[in-house]
């Protein structure tokens, strides 16, 4: 098996990965990077990932970038004798993460109650759109459709127009995130009581706590608070929004009270501190519109290197609105490395953004390389379950397993 740093702190633990696309494999992904031995467990063909552009000799960098640190282990679960092998590893595992939607991995034969009657100390992760329960359980669904029943792509635009797609996977990486910190917290329980258990972890719910003020503020008056396409404004707590520079659009965020005599004194107008139109959030809520055609103007007749100076010289909330490769370059994104250079042995080398998670005692991140497709096969069945050479070549000669060069 794989050699883990013993000072990372998840080093002991083992991990079953049955996960695709992009939720289940960044939660894994987090845990390798802190140590876990995960072992991916691939269909024929692969994760679906491996095939998402860009695409170079073969090799995904889609795929690269969700699984770096695994050992992949590919075989049909829906061949009896996949299903055995995985049934056979389950009691050296602390941890399994699936990804299929609800019921699938039951009509798999890995279902809970089975996985729990094998190892009853494991923790097992399942990762949904709308999660294990409820009417829309068994609904086919990704992302942004989860956004979609959240109400947040209905903020999303302005407010004349359609609603507007996000751009990223924001809903996948938060659940990503939720599953990783439920995962551990799972495993702190069973450290204490020795019990593992089933998590359900799914997009919408990660989606709904992202709602700071809307859900309370809906209930709180029904009929009166209203979510709706905001534009480049948000009137709830202004001035908060976008306004045009020359180059860029620059994000002002200023909605607390001892903000506002700073952003007067930045755009030279410290007549408005003491207005009483504005010196409120509830009063620049009301006169919303005012606070806006301020700003706008001051913006528009400012250039922006001068604009974005005397923000930050009154500390006033504010940045530019970037472009991903402009986001990319920035001194402070490269300094920290949450972007930087990685190699990887097909692609070569090329950008990867950085997990967010950091730590004092282990600064440095693990060599890790994504595996190629039914890589660790030989590797870990001999390691996990004692295979012999003969066995491993009989299972692939049976199609059970199989392999491919990216």
């Amino acid at each position: 098996m794989a050699q883990t740093n013993p000072i990372r702190p998840l080093s002991r633990y083992k991990v079953l990965d049955l996960t695709m696309h992009i939720s289940g494999p960044m939660c894994t992904r987090t845990l390798a990077e802190n140590g876990a031995e995960v072992v991916k467990v691939e269909p024929p063909g692969g994760d679906n990932s491996r095939h998402v552009p860009v695409i170079k000799d073969g090799r995904s960098g889609y795929f690269v970038g969700l699984n770096r640190g695994k050992q992949s282990l590919c075989l049909d679960l829906k061949n009896a004798a996949g299903l055995e092998i995985v049934k056979q590893m389950l009691p050296r595992f602390d941890v399994m993460v699936e990804n299929f939607a609800p019921g699938v991995i039951g009509r798999l034969g890995l279902g809970y109650d089975v996985v729990k009657s094998i190892n009853p100390a494991i923790v097992m992760c399942s990762i949904s759109t709308f999660g294990q329960t409820g009417p829309l359980a068994p609904k086919p669904g990704y992302d942004y459709i989860a956004a979609s029943y959240a109400g947040v792509i209905n903020t999303l635009g302005f407010p004349d127009s359609s609603p507007v797609l996000p751009g990223l996977a924001m809903g996948d990486s938060m659940t990503a995130m939720n599953s990783y910190g439920a995962i551990l917290t799972a495993l702190l329980y069973r450290q204490q009581t020795g019990e593992g258990q089933h998590l359900d972890i799914c997009l919408l719910d990660s989606y709904m706590q992202c709602w700071d003020l809307a859900v309370q503020s809906v209930s709180l008056d029904p009929g009166g608070f209203k979510t709706t396409r905001a534009g480049r404004r948000s009137n709830n707590m202004p001035p908060i929004g976008l306004f045009k520079c020359e180059r860029h659009y620059i994000c002002v965020m200023a909605p607390h009270d001892h903000f506002w005599p700073r952003l007067c004194k930045a755009i030279g107008r410290e007549d408005l501190a003491a207005d009483p139109r504005f010196t409120t959030v509830a009063a620049r809520y009301r006169n919303a519109d005012e606070v806006f055609s301020i700003l706008e103007e001051w913006f528009a007749a400012t250039p922006e290197d001068e604009a974005l100076r005397r923000l930050d010289q009154n500390r006033v909330p504010a940045g530019p609105v970037l472009s991903v490769d402009e986001a990319m370059e920035h001194p402070h994104v490269r300094g920290r490395g949450t972007v930087r250079k990685v190699r990887d042995r097909i692609l070569g080398e090329f950008d990867l953004q950085r997990s967010a998670l950091r730590f004092s005692a282990f600064p440095e991140e693990l060599p890790l390389q994504a595996p190629l497709l039914g890589e660790h096969n030989a590797q870990v069945l001999r390691g996990y379950l004692g295979y012999s050479d003969d066995r491993i070549a009989q299972l692939e000669a049976q199609g059970v397993l199989s392999s491919a060069p990216y």
